[in-house]
Parts: structure tokens; C-alpha cells; sequence
């Protein structure tokens, strides 16, 4: 039998997804971050054979119209692009060789969106050398940002960076935060831009306070005033509800935050990742 929480959270998203005949006002933007957990980590029970339909079924249930992956892994890009029907991807490894290692990939919906520009850049003091890292960083570390078109709005244009900072270096997390907002405030449009990702670090951290001062709101907090003991993004396979948040989904000025969750859903007690992916339905004001 499931448990009470399983069919809570699994009710409340499907009510909430296109599939079941809900109207979703066209120049309304869905978007997901999601740490999918790389395929090639020894997790036994919670290895990415075992939960990969999982992942693809979460996904589906929101289903977003820009996606922010983390930790993805070659197979499990493949296996992605063939199940996620009706989305370009784009993304390249974190490693000098594009094809090899982890990756930190966004996917969005082909029909709607027209891409401007896609670019990847390290989080180092030279970001456009392939495999570098600084300061205490454990391993190398990237951002990808993508121009986009929207079809559905007159004048959507917008910027999308998804990124992934380092679980070790405190110090690599602060700067990749100022690499980060300096890119923010340097585009045209700095306050039509959304930026998702595993951030490695807390609400009221030096590199949330970073990114905020850019002009980024977090949709999260901005649909969630009262803060609480029950906001963690990471699941660590058992479905914990205290920690920290560590995943973020934040927007310019020029987007009205209509929604904003932590997507808990799991099936019978199995989750599709050890983090939580995190959502928000946005409005072009």
C-alpha cells in the first residue's frame, strides 16, 4: 500500500500537470532543477538502473518547459534525450573532453523555444579553459547559459544559466557565485534571466546573498514568506524533510513567481535521486 505521503505529493503534482486537462496560460514558463544523482555511483538499491524510469516519470509529471540538470552522466544523457520526447538538450561534460565525465545540462521544450546563444563556461579563473578549477575547488566545475526565444510570448527573450558548484571548497563556492552574478548583471536583459541549480550551499549563505544581490529573487522564498525546519532539497533516499536548502531556482525582476515547491513525490517510498528537484511556474510580467 502506499504510504499517505507518497499519494499526497503524487496527487498534488498530477493535478498541477497539463496531462490531466489543466489550461496553463501560454507565456507561463515551468521550470525545473533537478539533481538527477550521477549514474555511476555505487547506490545499490538507489542505483540508476533500478530508479531511471523514476526520474523520467518526475519529470514528466511537472512537466517543465526549461529543465536544469545536474550530475548527469553520458548513459544517463541518452537514456534523457530518449524518453523526454519533444526537448533539445544541450550541455557538454565538465572535463576537457566534452563526451566524458559529469555533466551540467539544461532541456527545454523544442517547439516553443528558439535559441540566440548557448555557451559554457568553467567556474575557475580561466573560464574558457575545459577541465580548469581554482581556489579549493575538488574538482572542475561549469555553468551553461542559453539565449532563448519564446515563441509563446511577444518579446520573450530570455537567459537560462544552470550550474552545479562544488560540495568542498567554501571558498570555490563564494567565487563561482561573484562569476556567476557578474555574468548576470553583464547581459542585456539582466532582469529577464533564471538561474537553477545545486548551489552546495544554504539560505543566507555568502553565495546566496551574492546572487540575490544581483537583482535575483528566490522563487522559492518569494512564494514561501515563512521559513521553516521542513525545506530540504536533498532526499538521501529516505524522504527527509529538515536541512538544508541547497537547491534553487532563482529569476529576474521581470518574472512574477506564481508557484514555487519542493517536489517530494516518490513511488512507494523510492526516490528518484538523493535531491529533491525544485520547481517554479513563472510569468513574464
Amino acid at each position: 500500500m502506499k504510504s499517505l505521503l507518497s499519494i499526497t505529493f503524487t496527487a498534488l503534482i498530477f493535478l498541477r500537470s497539463p496531462i490531466c486537462g489543466e489550461v496553463i496560460p501560454e507565456d507561463t514558463l515551468r521550470v525545473m532543477s533537478f539533481n538527477i544523482r550521477l549514474g555511476v555511483a555505487k547506490d545499490g538499491t538507489n542505483s540508476w538502473e533500478l530508479r531511471k524510469k523514476l526520474v523520467v516519470d518526475t519529470i514528466h509529471q511537472f512537466e517543465p518547459d526549461l529543465l536544469g540538470l545536474q550530475e548527469v552522466f553520458p548513459m544517463q544523457k541518452e537514456y534523457l534525450k530518449d524518453n523526454l520526447n519533444g526537448y533539445n538538450y544541450y550541455g557538454r561534460s565538465r572535463l576537457v573532453n566534452p563526451d566524458e565525465g559529469e555533466a551540467c545540462s539544461v532541456m527545454y521544450k523544442a517547439d516553443r523555444f528558439k535559441v540566440i546563444s548557448e555557451k559554457t563556461f568553467w567556474l575557475s579563473e580561466e573560464q574558457f579553459e575545459p577541465g580548469s578549477k581554482s581556489w579549493d575547488s575538488s574538482l572542475p566545475r561549469i555553468a551553461n547559459i542559453i539565449g532563448l526565444e519564446d515563441k509563446n510570448a511577444r518579446g520573450g527573450k530570455f537567459f537560462f544559466i544552470n550550474t552545479h558548484f562544488d560540495h568542498r571548497g567554501k571558498r570555490a563556492r563564494e567565487e563561482s557565485a561573484k562569476i556567476i552574478a557578474q555574468r548576470v548583471l553583464g547581459l542585456e536583459n539582466s532582469n529577464r534571466v533564471i538561474v537553477v541549480g545545486d548551489f552546495n550551499s544554504g539560505e543566507g549563505s555568502k553565495p546566496y546573498k551574492t546572487l540575490l544581490s544581483a537583482g535575483l529573487l528566490d522563487t522559492f522564498r518569494v512564494n514561501n514568506p515563512l521559513k521553516t525546519d521542513r525545506e530540504s532539497t536533498l532526499s538521501g533516499w529516505d524522504g527527509r524533510l529538515s536541512g538544508n536548502r541547497i537547491d534553487w531556482v532563482l529569476c529576474g525582476s521581470k518574472l512574477n513567481v506564481l508557484s514555487a515547491s519542493i517536489n517530494r513525490s516518490h513511488n512507494e517510498g523510492r526516490y528518484p535521486s538523493d535531491h529533491y528537484p525544485v520547481t517554479s511556474v513563472l510569468k513574464y510580467k
